[in-house]
């Protein structure tokens, strides 16, 4: 006597019989595109390694020095106090701040590593790929998925 699929079995099957059905039919796959942000990204930040002064690091974060420190270089665990502008890399700003204190650990990826380059009294432009950011969420209604972003940050101060 035949036992009975398990539920994981049958959605496994399911899962399988649609996409023999939709490969008789002539469909494909949904392509895996991330959309014209990304691709616009992408370009701008090939473009944007090859400018003078913008150095690119191994996870793909881009940054230029506007002003060297001269004081504590932060960890990512300390708290640190900036001043900054957030753009889109069109120019559009979605956000600035003055005298913003936080945990360098809870923020976006790009601005952890970022920021610890930095020494207090510094002043950096960051050029943040999607994956650094807010990736394929975004972030509101200001910053569209994959969206790469463009932040001018002083490093005012590091510890509380």
């Amino acid at each position: 006597m035949k036992r009975p699929m398990s539920s994981p079995q049958c959605l496994r099957l399911i899962t399988v019989l649609m996409l023999a059905t939709l490969s008789l039919a002539g469909c494909e796959k949904p392509a895996d595109d991330a959309g014209p942000q990304k691709k616009q990204g992408a370009a701008f930040l090939s473009e944007n390694a090859k400018k003078q002064g913008v150095t690119t690091t191994a996870s793909g974060l881009q940054y230029e020095v506007l002003q060297e420190g001269q004081g504590a270089l932060p960890t990512a665990t300390d708290t640190v106090t900036v001043n900054y502008r957030g753009t889109l890399i069109d120019g559009k700003e979605f956000d600035s701040g003055n005298g913003i204190s936080f945990p360098l650990n809870r923020v976006i990826p790009g601005w952890t590593e970022g920021v610890q380059l930095m020494k207090e009294g510094a002043k950096y432009r960051f050029y943040i790929p999607s994956e650094l950011a807010y990736g394929e969420r975004g972030a509101g209604s200001d910053i569209p998925p994959n969206a790469d972003l463009i932040f001018e940050v002083e490093l005012v101060k590091v510890g509380q």
